[in-house]
């Protein structure tokens, strides 16, 4: 691993224009005010993120554990993505929208467990050149950086110069596991030291697979920190809803109508929270048979309907996950109706069946159940009902392709390294969250559906948290029946 105190090199430096003489930097590096530091307390989240360490650590005794926030990424020349530390990294510190980036979690066990310690880069110090010179960390360029006792202080956690992490590497043996996809420079280096001392060229990783998935299935069931941060999550995305709606005549005016709703949910996710969650689905008219439509560069009609899927991220990393499909013109047709009831219906009788106890599995057999109803009632499938149930046949699958739920939380598809036993196989328990979104789906060039229903893409998507005796629909105040949508616009 290169020297941490090393800038990485930009293809500006070719062209600098900073001056590098001995008076100019005499000059910019004096004559600065004293800087007091600023009172920090633990943020809330730390001693949950404490817990999880604990609940980590009695898993992997004797382990070293390296957890990477994860580096930069390149968007184009000179500019990166906004930064965004990895989920587990977050998770395990409560770091989330102010990490640092390249920062890395050590868990080096003891007798008695684990001790943690994160290595990041502080502040560079005006006895150096960087704090105007490098564009990555210079406070210049990117603002103050927070110095190591202060995170030490709002995290709960030791914290070192990430120029002593070469040390750690220096340690690497086969007890050492890292979280594989959160970095990939320094994955490799913590693979070759472990060449360099195994008694062959192949390299095995399956501890770090091991890892992985533990993190994962460690956030199954959420915390009481988290259950609250996905209710204020919910509750935000509320109101980058009720946005969209009070923007519309806006919307339906511009040619990429649906560009605009875009933008007006993102307006508020930054408002309320770190951004979205995922790129906002904003699918109108035909766009919403296409279950993943980002491109969102398509008009905005009276008389279609628009599927719009978005949920804001906090700065805590906490999504939601909220779909609702909405008459353009302010009500549904007779067809619109009959498509939507019956997406409502799947909905609400998977929801019906949630509580501690059932297999995650039976929520989606239980909306199936009413989606191959509804078809065959409208003459949709060559057999009936209870014979495209059966696993050979499936026809009413053609109508929705996609699954009924996934968990949900610091990730919009969390814990998604958990083991099948665990995930689709899982027995249900209190604090686990994930969402029930149910949808029909009429391509415009479906032959076998008549040709009034072509066109219409109907999603119902609701965050549901299970509690001790059944389950909370965490985003039932956002209108969800047929009735109610038409009553929001109306008042909007």
């Amino acid at each position: 691993m290169a020297d941490s105190s090393t800038p990485r090199p930009r293809a500006t430096s070719n062209r600098s224009t900073t001056p590098q003489s001995s008076s100019f930097t005499d000059y910019i590096s004096s004559g600065w005010a004293e800087r007091s530091e600023v009172d920090v307390v633990a943020r809330d989240q730390a001693a949950f993120a404490a817990d999880r360490r604990n609940r980590l650590s009695q898993r992997f005794p004797g382990k070293r554990l390296i957890v990477p926030a994860g580096a930069a990424k390149v968007r184009s020349n000179d500019t990166d993505y906004p930064f965004r530390t990895h989920s587990t990294f977050a998770h395990l510190t409560g770091w989330g929208s102010d990490a640092v980036a390249g920062s890395v979690l050590v868990m080096e066990p003891t007798d008695a467990g684990h001790t943690a310690t994160l290595y990041f880069r502080p502040a560079a110090g005006r006895d150096t050149n960087e704090f105007y010179a490098n564009s990555d960390v210079g406070e210049f360029w990117t603002g103050p950086r927070p110095s190591l006792s202060n995170v030490a202080t709002d995290l709960g956690l030791a914290t070192l110069p990430l120029a002593q992490f070469e040390a750690v590497l220096d340690l690497v043996d086969s007890s050492a596991l890292i979280v594989r996809d959160a970095d990939r420079d320094m994955t490799d280096q913590v693979d070759g030291r472990r060449l360099l001392m195994a008694d062959s060229e192949a390299l095995e990783h399956d501890g770090d697979d091991d890892l992985s998935r533990d993190l994962s299935e460690l956030r199954l069931v959420k915390d009481s920190y988290e259950v609250g941060e996905m209710r204020a999550a919910v509750n935000a995305t509320q109101q980058g809803f009720n946005d969209i709606i009070a923007d519309l005549p806006n919307i339906v005016a511009h040619a990429r109508g649906e560009r605009l709703v875009e933008g007006t949910f993102n307006r508020r996710a930054r408002a309320e929270g770190n951004t979205v969650g995922y790129d906002t689905i904003a699918a109108s008219g035909p766009h919403a048979c296409v279950l993943h439509w980002t491109r969102n560069d398509g008009p905005v009609t009276p008389g279609d309907l628009i599927l719009i899927d978005a949920g804001i991220e906090l700065d805590s990393y906490y999504t939601a996950d909220i779909t609702r499909t909405l008459p353009i013109r302010g009500s549904f047709t007779e067809i619109q109706r009959r498509v939507y009831d019956a997406v409502l219906e799947a909905a609400d009788a998977a929801f019906a069946i949630v509580r501690p106890g059932i297999k995650f599995r039976d929520i989606h057999a239980e909306a199936m159940r009413v989606i191959a109803e509804k078809t065959a009632e409208w003459g949709l499938l060559p057999v009936s009902a209870e014979e495209s149930l059966l696993p050979d046949n499936q026809y009413h699958r053609r109508y929705m392709v996609h699954g009924t739920s996934h968990h949900l939380g610091i990730d919009v598809h969390d814990c998604a390294a958990a083991r099948r036993e665990m995930y689709l196989d899982g027995v249900l328990e209190p604090g686990m969250v994930f969402t029930i979104e149910p949808g029909l789906y009429f391509q415009p060039d479906d032959l076998t559906v008549p040709e009034e229903y072509r066109g219409i893409g109907v999603r119902i998507e609701d965050d549901i948290l299970v509690t001790q005796d059944g389950a909370e629909n965490l985003s039932v105040n956002i209108p969800r029946t047929a009735d109610a949508v038409e009553a929001w616009m109306a008042r909007s």
